[in-house]
């Protein structure tokens, strides 16, 4: 027998296996046991989507002026690290050997201390763009530990995926209740 009469006879056989289940009979009901066999697709997705919906209806939405825990202290963390970088400037650090120049320290400053404003006023794209940050510095960190020539900075990067990744798991709830801001069509 060819491959390709064998390949036919495949396909004829499974159609054959599932014309005869009894859980693909619309009669049946979609909770009919299927003997030993696994759910279909369309029952896993149903139940996937059930599952999502019981999670949206749990979460209660921010009430006006509410903040949350995790996005207060993400706001601080940010504004912190914009004076950070400013203060550092006022001092005279030097990076490498050298002074960084004003664009190199404005452009970080800035962004971070956009983002702490926008995250103190709740603002769904702060909390997003902060989560970014703390997703590269998971990813740097990660990739500390590939270079990593001692225990310190073995353990100084895994603290920090440790820390960034606790904070990016507590920002996905938060960001799902401060949900995404209606868009109002154009006058």
């Amino acid at each position: 027998m060819g491959s390709r009469e064998r390949k036919r006879a495949e396909r004829r056989k499974r159609k054959r296996r599932s014309a005869e289940r009894p859980g693909d009979d619309p009669a049946a009901g979609a909770d009919a046991p299927t003997n030993g066999d696994s759910p279909s697709p369309a029952d896993l997705a149903s139940r996937a989507e059930a599952r999502n919906q019981a999670a949206r209806e749990a979460l209660e939405p921010l009430s006006e002026g509410e903040r949350p825990t995790v996005v207060t202290l993400g706001a601080i963390v940010s504004g912190l690290i914009c004076a950070s970088i400013l203060v550092a400037y006022a001092a005279g650090v030097e990076v490498e050997g050298e002074r960084p120049s004003a664009a190199q320290v404005i452009a970080p400053s800035l962004l971070m201390g956009v983002m702490a404003w926008g995250m103190w006023r709740a603002r769904y794209w702060a909390v997003l763009g902060f989560q970014v940050v703390v997703l590269f510095l998971i990813i740097a960190a990660a990739l500390g530990l590939v270079r990593a020539g001692n225990l310190v900075q073995v353990v100084g990067n895994l603290v920090l995926i440790s820390v960034c990744g606790a904070f990016f798991y507590f920002l996905v709830k938060a960001l799902a209740r401060i949900q995404m801001p209606d868009r109002r069509p154009r006058e």
